[in-house]
């Protein structure tokens, strides 16, 4: 039987798979247990592996350091690649209030670190730990462990152990801090929701349909084409027009010629609607299906592009009006509706609306694909490329005057700067970056059940003969006070002061600790991405601040 005690006990690859799958399937069992009506979830497989790790159940330690870093470098990537293509849209919307307020609880911690620190004695380097343990975030353990060995030549054993200590409750109290936050303020996740979608419909930029009737004298015998030229700075489409002198509907080409009181169907942007209808004439109300009148003509039609070799050509490129009589008149991309402009990008899973007939939208199915199943097929060429550029970008060193070390992203925050990139812009150079929700889901959370499994094992070794005999009670209470105050404080300045949504600032709260399992949780509660968006739209900068507060202390207190 020696070859199961070598599985069990021993440290080859095949010990540290199987350990590694046992801690996780055990830990999102007993995460399903809900204590006054509050579940932790994956969270719980870190508090397993801390018990496998007490007793005796080890990885090697190369090993174990590297899954954690795949752990979460997949858990980030995913992340970037779900919020990226709605990142840069929330930066403009609300993204400084959000950096403000996550950069304030930065400093609050810090500060409440420092008075810890006066008022009990306990060493900087501890306390720095303490910090980032209480915070979750190891690339800020890593920069000051880096920092204390560079100027002492010793190691910084103190940092990692504080971090082991404050660590588990720091994950605890973050997600605890959320749920308060619900708490105090009563919040209904249903009132949460439907605010949020009412907010989405009143401030969208998407697209908005209309219809006009041609008033103005200066378009009288004009063709659609010179009405274009005239309006050229401007986004909008004219799919249809109904004549004013014998009331057919007809679909519009460059070609059709305006006459007074002809009634027109136009999809524009919020931003353009104004100087549209103020040029055409005025806009009256109709019903959508009078526009369909000659439904033996006309049919309307979504066609999802699933052909790789359309990903990142022009609309325009395809001349689909002219080759084929139809009309496109906006393009849903990630849940928002876009105009189709000649000049628009299509992307790879985008939803094109084409009106026209049978025979011809049967044509333009041919062109855009329409095929599920392709969409499914899943492409792991830009996920490889991606993370590869991530880890490089993560390790490009930044210096700042008077700063001897300089800081880096890390290992989690490239990944998720070069994710978003990609998602955002890779159509442009043709990058396919497509992935299905299941897939991104199951990528995202294989990564962060690997990462807390690992962290578990790691801290599980000592974390009992802290607490008990080394002074850890103390070290969780004062863990658990830097976790909780800056989060309750922003969360109460977020609500009450900012009118953030609930969903927004769990987000908020989970990035500006860094912290994935909250992100974990809030993504599971919300049932949206509002979380990840506010999340990605505030970890750049938190994790910055992190890495560069966690050297600063070390060498100024030493």
């Amino acid at each position: 039987m020696e070859w199961i005690n070598e599985l069990i006990f021993g440290a080859g690859v095949g010990h540290s798979i199987l350990l590694l799958s046992v801690v996780i399937a055990a830990g999102i069992v007993m995460g399903k247990v809900k204590v006054g009506g509050v579940s932790l979830g994956i969270t719980f497989v870190l508090f397993v592996g801390i018990a496998f790790g007490h007793f005796g159940l080890k990885m090697n330690s190369e090993m174990l350091h590297f899954f954690k870093e795949f752990g979460l470098i997949l858990f980030v990537y995913s992340v970037g690649m779900q919020v990226g293509p709605g990142f840069f849209s929330s930066l403009r919307k609300g993204g400084v209030t959000l950096n403000v307020l996550a950069a304030g609880g930065v400093l609050t911690s810090v500060a409440i670190m420092l008075i810890i620190h006066y008022t009990t004695g306990i060493p900087v380097p501890t306390m720095v730990g303490i910090l980032s343990g209480a915070v979750t975030n190891t690339p800020g353990l890593g920069a000051a462990q880096q920092a204390y060995s560079d100027l002492t030549g010793a190691p910084a054993s103190d940092i990692a152990l504080g971090y082991a200590v404050a660590y588990p409750l720091g994950v605890v109290g973050i997600i605890l801090s959320i749920v308060a936050v619900r708490r105090v303020f009563r919040i209904s996740l249903t009132g949460e929701t439907e605010d949020m979608e009412r907010k989405n419909e009143a401030h969208t930029h998407g697209a908005k349909a209309v219809s006009l009737q041609v008033k103005n004298p200066a378009l009288f015998g004009k063709r659609i084409s010179e009405l274009s030229v005239i309006l050229e700075h401007r986004e909008f489409v004219i799919s249809r027009i109904l004549y004013a002198d014998d009331s057919r509907v007809c679909l519009v080409d460059a070609d059709t010629v305006l006459h007074e009181n002809d009634k027109i169907f136009v999809v524009t942007t919020e931003h353009d609607l104004n100087t549209v209808r103020t040029f055409v004439g005025e806009e009256i109300a109709m019903e959508r299906k009078q526009w369909i009148r000659a439904e033996s003509q006309f049919v309307n039609r979504r066609i999802i592009v699933t052909k790789p070799e359309i990903n990142g050509r022009h609309l325009g490129e395809l001349r689909l009006r002219k080759i084929y009589g139809i009309n496109i008149t906006r393009i849903n991309r990630a849940g928002v509706d876009l105009v189709a402009t000649p000049g628009l990008m299509l992307q790879l899973g985008d939803r094109v609306n084409v009106v026209g007939t049978e025979k011809a939208i049967a044509s333009v199915e041919e062109v855009l694909g329409n095929s599920m199943k392709r969409l499914n097929e899943p492409n792991l060429i830009p996920i490889f490329l991606g993370i590869a550029l991530g880890i490089l970008v993560g390790s490009i060193p930044i210096s700042f005057p008077g700063i001897p070390q300089p800081v880096k992203l890390g290992l989690a925050g490239g990944p998720l700067v070069v994710a978003i990139l990609m998602s955002r812009f890779g159509y442009k150079y043709r990058l396919v970056t497509y992935t299905t929700m299941s897939a991104n889901l199951m990528l995202r959370e294989t990564g962060i059940t690997i990462f807390l499994a690992c962290v578990g094992l790691d801290a599980g070794g000592a974390f009992v003969e802290t607490v008990v005999n080394g002074g850890g009670y103390a070290w969780i209470g004062y863990g658990f006070i830097i976790t909780t105050a800056p989060l309750l404080i922003m969360g109460f300045i977020a609500r009450k002061c900012c009118r953030l949504n609930y969903y927004t600032i769990m987000g908020l709260l989970a990035g500006s600790t860094t912290d994935p399992p909250a992100l974990a949780y809030s993504n599971s509660t919300a049932g949206n991405d509002l979380p990840a968006v506010s999340y990605a739209t505030v970890y750049p900068l938190t994790m910055f601040l992190r890495v560069l507060t966690a050297q600063l202390l070390i060498l100024m207190f030493l």
